[in-house]
């Protein structure tokens, strides 16, 4: 899983991922931001699911984040109509709506993240 930090030219702290998994760059970009508590909350739910059948979820504006003691999915909210809704001959694209991590993967995603807040944003507690 590879990732871009960068700041746009409005100065907002931005992430850009690798194909395939644009929904995270997409999540932090949307839910995260400047949030550092909710990194935090993330970290700790992470260590409380470590070795049990548990799953958890954050329902976000725009994208959920849901995980159990080894996955991470990212799924945007707008996916959850049915695909019956679509016209005959329109598929939707979803690439950049729904995505898959290892735990561990995301984890250090998150500590790269809050590293970059803290160094370029101030991000807040």
């Amino acid at each position: 899983m590879e990732y871009e930090l960068l700041r746009d030219v409005t100065g907002q702290l931005k992430m850009r991922m690798s194909m395939g998994h644009e929904a995270v760059g997409h999540w932090f970009n949307e839910e995260v931001k400047q949030d550092l508590a909710l990194l935090a909350e993330i970290e700790q739910a992470a260590a409380s699911l470590k070795g049990s059948e548990r799953q958890w979820q954050r329902v976000g504006h725009e994208y959920t984040l849901w995980m159990d003691d080894q996955e991470v999915i990212i799924r945007a909210n707008q996916l959850n109509f049915d695909g019956d809704q679509l016209e005959e001959g329109m598929h939707y694209y979803d690439e950049e709506s729904l995505a898959f991590c290892g735990v561990e993967d995301f984890l250090r995603v998150i500590t790269a993240w809050r590293e970059f807040v803290v160094q370029y944003g101030g991000g807040r507690q």
